[in-house]
């Protein structure tokens, strides 16, 4: 009979006791598992060999990379395995003729980026968590802040290398650049959560890298005035690459975390704007956003022109979920609105915590209605905070959905948010979904009871 040792030879790369909690959680390590065997495997029939093994023996099997997911996608809740992917790491190959790049799974999106920006190619997707794994965010479909020009991780998968709950291995998708040959099963997969195969190669589209790029920082008396000249700007055709809001009280927090400074401490809200390409275009576009956004009630319009000042604020943007968190537990929460509610969701947001007595921190992605929220639980015991987070959680998604947004992103659903998923999405949706998954996996051994799965 097949056992974990034949498969993984080097016995340093299976664990079956002292398991470590964080291989049993996400990032925020609240929500916990139980995993009976964690495995490290270094190649696609490693790979493919558990899972074979896990599919016979009917093994819930758990698929993680960095561990940065928010939202409980990589806890086992059922034992099992959990199959961590953070040795596949290698960029296999930039083929600058077809302008792809080739990589496994665990290689790091901070890591992939300067690796083809220093050839002069750019990977355009930009979560905050610039430590998550390639093959993470394609599971999640993770956007970020240069969503509103670029558009998210979808935009730039080409292929994947994926191995089957039975341990079959498929290629989907290729350095094509178009393709009507069948059914797009890359894009069922981008998205699932781990639920329907795991990713052992992925195909990734890379373009030029801008020639130029340059970021601004422009305060506002309040959010909602912030949140209102987002449409002007993106009418008035000022082409931004990223349009971030970010509420004062947040900002406040993030400087605490990092020691940088934002210019005007008496606004109440800040756009934080990059724009790129040819230096003329950049310039161009600069001005006429300068027009736009001080004729829309901005305080200033402050360009940073200092590099390292530039890369500063935008560290302290992606920080601020950690800022949050080192001084209060929170909730954090992604959900996605359509554009022009924006300013009325953010709105909703501030009388709700006026309503409720909970802090409720506000920033996100402006340009593209990804509202980002950290419900904070501040000195609550533990039966108000569960009972006030599920009241302030009902009514925010309650209202993103009169509003005609969603309930994820780019974070997805996972554990945390499956509740309020569930609730909206219809029943016939749900079941188209889990008839997929039941087609990929009818034991059930991936991923389970996660995201659309009941």
């Amino acid at each position: 009979m097949t056992v974990i040792r034949d498969i993984i030879k080097d016995e340093k790369r299976i664990v079956e006791e002292n398991i470590d909690e964080k291989y049993q959680s996400d990032v925020l390590g609240r929500l916990k598992g139980c995993a009976d065997t964690i495995v490290f495997p270094i190649s696609t029939e490693e790979v493919s060999g558990l899972m074979k093994y896990a599919w016979e023996n009917q093994i819930p099997v758990t698929p993680r990379g960095a561990g940065t997911n928010l939202v409980g996608s990589t806890v086992p809740v059922r034992g099992g395995i959990v199959l961590d992917l953070s040795l596949m790491n290698h960029i296999l190959e930039v083929d600058e003729d077809t302008m792809t790049a080739t990589v496994e799974p665990g290689v790091l999106l901070e890591d992939f980026q300067s690796y083809v920006e220093e050839k002069g190619l750019f990977y355009p997707p930009d979560p905050g968590e610039k430590k998550s794994t390639i093959a993470g965010n394609i599971s999640t479909n993770a956007g970020g802040m240069r969503a509103v020009k670029y558009g998210v991780t979808r935009d730039y998968v080409r292929g994947l290398e994926l191995v089957l709950a039975n341990g079959d291995v498929i290629r989907a998708g290729s350095k094509n650049i178009k393709d009507a040959s069948g059914l797009s099963l890359k894009n069922l997969i981008i998205g699932s959560e781990g639920t329907l195969a795991v990713i052992t190669k992925c195909i990734l589209k890379l373009i030029p890298k801008p020639e130029y790029s340059l970021s601004v920082l422009v305060p506002y008396p309040d959010i909602q005035t912030g949140t209102t000249s987002v449409l002007a700007l993106l009418k008035g055709n000022a082409a931004p690459t990223a349009v971030e809001f970010i509420e004062r009280g947040v900002a406040r927090l993030g400087e605490d975390f990092t020691g940088v400074s934002f210019p005007h401490p008496e606004a109440g809200a800040y756009m934080l704007l990059t724009f790129d390409g040819e230096e003329e275009e950049v310039a161009l576009h600069i001005k006429k956003a300068r027009k736009l956004a001080l004729g829309k009630g901005a305080i200033d319009f402050v360009v940073l022109d200092d590099p390292e000042k530039a890369a500063a604020i935008w560290k302290t943007r992606g920080a601020l979920v950690k800022a949050v968190e080192a001084v209060s537990e929170q909730e954090p929460v992604d959900l996605v609105v359509p554009i022009s509610q924006v300013e009325a969701f953010i709105r909703f947001v501030g009388e709700q915590e006026e309503r409720s007595g909970m802090q409720l921190i506000r920033f996100g992605h402006a340009g593209d209605g990804n509202v980002h929220l950290c419900v904070v639980r501040g000195d609550r015991d533990d039966a108000q905070w569960e009972k006030e987070l599920h009241e302030n959680m009902t009514a925010l998604y309650g209202k993103a959905y009169a509003l005609g947004g969603l309930t994820s992103g780019e974070h997805g659903i996972g554990l945390s948010k499956r509740p309020y998923y569930l609730e909206e999405t219809s029943d016939l949706l749900l079941e188209t979904m889990r008839r997929i998954k039941y087609a990929l996996d009818e034991r059930g051994i991936l991923n389970n009871h996660k995201s659309y799965l009941a």
